[in-house]
């Protein structure tokens, strides 16, 4: 549904279906899908809006959530945090 939302440019729209669904995934103790959440979260803020400094602990904390459950999906999240950070530091945005 969110990503739906960002298609059709309502990226603010997106952000709060991200956060309600990070207050259900914490709510319900579902680590994965948290780590997913944030990582989305993250990576649109960085993206469609160009908020590095929101972004990345969003991203760190997933990283660190899927490294302390043994998820595979830890080194596609340190790959995009990797990304956002050297584009940051590069001034380029995305």
């Amino acid at each position: 549904m969110g990503r739906l939302k960002a298609n059709q440019g309502e990226v603010e729209a997106e952000i709060a279906l991200y956060q309600q669904s990070l207050e259900i995934k914490e709510r319900i103790e579902d680590a994965q899908g948290k780590a997913a959440t944030l990582a989305m979260l993250g990576q649109l803020l960085a993206d469609k809006k160009g908020d590095v400094a929101t972004a990345i602990p969003y991203l760190e904390e997933s990283l660190a959530i899927l490294q302390r459950i043994g998820s595979l999906d830890a080194a596609t999240v340190a790959a995009i945090l990797t990304r956002i950070t050297q584009n940051a530091s590069q001034g380029t945005g995305s």
